[in-house]
Parts: C-alpha cells; sequence; structure tokens
C-alpha cells in the first residue's frame, strides 16, 4: 500500500547514510527531469515536437539515483524513454530540447529525435528503438571497458518488455561467462506498452531472470532514489572488483502512457493514485523539509530557476534552424570519403 503523508513525514526524520548534497542533487535533478518532461508533453500537444514521444515522469528515481552512485567515465545505454538518463547525467537542456524538435543544435544534430538521444561527452551511448536491441550492446561496451582496463563499467537500462526477447538471454549469459563489468536494469514500470507483466511473462518477479545465469539479482525500490543508489553503488563495485555484472529489476512507474499516443486506459486511476502517492520527488522533498537542510521557500526557488531552465531551452530550441537536407549523408559512416554514399 502507499504511504500516507503523516507516515512519509515520520520516516523521513530518521537518519540516513546520505548527505544533505546528496539529497539536493536529487531533488533539482529529478525536479529538472519532471519539468523538461512536463513541457516536451505539451510542445508535442502543439505539434512542436514530432514523432515518438515516450515520456520519464515518474521514473526520475531510477536515473538520478543511478547517477549519484556512479562516476565520470562509465558508460550508460538505455531504450527510447532516454530523455531522463542524459539530463542526469548534466546534458545540457537546451540540445536535448533542441533535438526533440528536430533543430541541428540538437544533441543528435536533430536526426535522432526523442528516441536517439546520445551525447558521447557524458558517457550516454544513447537511446535505442528496438526493443531488447541495447542489452548486447551494453554488453559490448562492457567489453571493452573490461579490453581496456578502464576500470569503468556500463550500465545498461531495458524496460520490463525486452526481457522477452532472445538477445536479453544471450548478453546475460556472455556477459556472466566473461565477468563484463555491467550492471544490467530492469526499469520494470508494470506495462510493455498496454501490456501487462502478468500477461505476457509465467515469471513475473523478473529480476530472477538473471539467477539462471549466476548474476546476482535483486528488487529495488524504484521510486526511492536511496534504494536506487545503494543497489548501483553495490552492483558498481561488484563489476568494478572483476567479478561480473548485477541485475537489477527498479520497481517503478510511469505517470504518462507508454508514449504520447497512448491514453493509458488499460489501468485504474487507483493504481495511478497509488504510485503517485509515493512520488520519489516529493519523499526527497519531505526528508529534505524534516532534515532542515532547506526550507519550502528554498525549494520553491530551486523549482523556480528550473523552469526558467526549461523555458530557456524552449526558446533556443524554437530560434535554431532545422538541418540541412544534405545532413542526411553525413555521420552514416566513420569513413568520410565512403564510396557508396551518393550525392
Amino acid at each position: 500500500m502507499a504511504a500516507t503523508k503523516a507516515t512519509s513525514k515520520a520516516k523521513a526524520t530518521k537518519a540516513t547514510k546520505f548527505s544533505k548534497e546528496t539529497y539536493m542533487f536529487w531533488y533539482e535533478n529529478m525536479l529538472l527531469q519532471r519539468r523538461f518532461e512536463e513541457k516536451a508533453g505539451q510542445l508535442y500537444g502543439q505539434q512542436k515536437i514530432k514523432g515518438f514521444c515516450h515520456l520519464y515522469i515518474g521514473q526520475e528515481a531510477c536515473s538520478s539515483g543511478s547517477a549519484s552512485a556512479l562516476r565520470k567515465g562509465d558508460k550508460w545505454i538505455t531504450a527510447y524513454r532516454d530523455h531522463g538518463q542524459p539530463l542526469a547525467l548534466g546534458t545540457d537542456p537546451k540540445r536535448i530540447m533542441a533535438e526533440l524538435m528536430a533543430k541541428e543544435t540538437g544533441v543528435s544534430k536533430g536526426k535522432g529525435g526523442s528516441m536517439h538521444i546520445f551525447d558521447k561527452e557524458v558517457g550516454f551511448m544513447g537511446g535505442h528503438g528496438i526493443v531488447g536491441g541495447q542489452v548486447p550492446l551494453g554488453a559490448g561496451i562492457a567489453f571493452a571497458e573490461k579490453f581496456n582496463k578502464t576500470g569503468n563499467l556500463c550500465i545498461c537500462m531495458m524496460g520490463d518488455g525486452a526481457v522477452r526477447q532472445g538477445a536479453f538471454h544471450e548478453a546475460l549469459n556472455m556477459a556472466m561467462l566473461w565477468k563484463l563489468p555491467v550492471i544490467f536494469v530492469i526499469e520494470n514500470n508494470g506495462y510493455a506498452m498496454g501490456t501487462a507483466v502478468g500477461r505476457s511473462s509465467n515469471v513475473t518477479e523478473l529480476y530472477t531472470l538473471g539467477e539462471s545465469y549466476d548474476i546476482p539479482s535483486a528488487p529495488v525500490d524504484g521510486m526511492n532514489p536511496e534504494a536506487v543508489h545503494t543497489a548501483v553503488e553495490e552492483a558498481a563495485d561488484r563489476a568494478r572488483r572483476g567479478d561480473g555484472p548485477t541485475l537489477l529489476e527498479f520497481r517503478t512507474y510511469r505517470y504518462k502512457g507508454h508514449s504520447m499516443s497512448d491514453p493509458a486506459k488499460y489501468r485504474t486511476k487507483e493504481e495511478l493514485k497509488e504510485y503517485k502517492d509515493r512520488d520519489p520527488i516529493e519523499m526527497v522533498k519531505i526528508k529534505i523539509l524534516a532534515n532542515g537542510w532547506a526550507t519550502e521557500e528554498d525549494l520553491k526557488e530551486i523549482d523556480a530557476k528550473i523552469k526558467a531552465e526549461v523555458e530557456e531551452s524552449v526558446k533556443f530550441a524554437e530560434e535554431s534552424n532545422y538541418p540541412d537536407p544534405s545532413e542526411a549523408y553525413k555521420d552514416v559512416y566513420v569513413q568520410e570519403d565512403y564510396p557508396y554514399i551518393m550525392d
């Protein structure tokens, strides 16, 4: 059952191993993701963002809790619900918004759109449109880190629907066989598009799938950045020791439909409310206030600052140009003079 606000406030006064700085990072970081995506949803309704658009609203603790547990140099890869992770890692919101509007100033030069955000500078190796297609890629990135002896790892995120793909099982098998430094994360928001987990899988405790390959596996409260940070930190320590992969099932929830075209009529209002009562941003806010780390006025100022930053990103995107048509022939092959590209 969802915790009441009174219960949550009582729990918030308990000691925590996390500092004020970490909690303030989570609050500001998750709020940036929330405000950015709320604006993206509005712009999609105005047809300023076109194509597919999959919002991360409700799942922000998964990205922020992971970001605070990992370090610069680690690599990230995910599916097409991919706005939250680069925002958590520090990618400029202006460049992400420009990408959503298909502008040349976008982080993928306007060629990827919502589903294909990339930012090598922060270690974000992209959102990928093929369900489960990023899972073997994540194992491959981890292989490269191990081969090059960097001491870094790859966190590979996927939706619950991806675990039905054969590539998921192949990647887990090889990752454990070769003891690759990879953290596989199932962001289980309860639905693969509109299909509940129990309607498509005999195994509903998804983390247990890793046990078939002797991979340490665990469920994690994906609505709580503390729980996410702790689990990812332990998995990262294991990966850096050379002990191989971990599979984590982040039990989270998306407040919106699968994509902007999904009215989400397959779930009840009561179910949605239960998760909203455990909203990660509100839970972090309660803890911050209970510990006297900030006042209500301080947090309102942070919210106002973030809203202004999001509005600035919209202005930047709207004032940017669309790519020149010749860009369609660029960035296809590493070899710039590849002979089979015809102008």
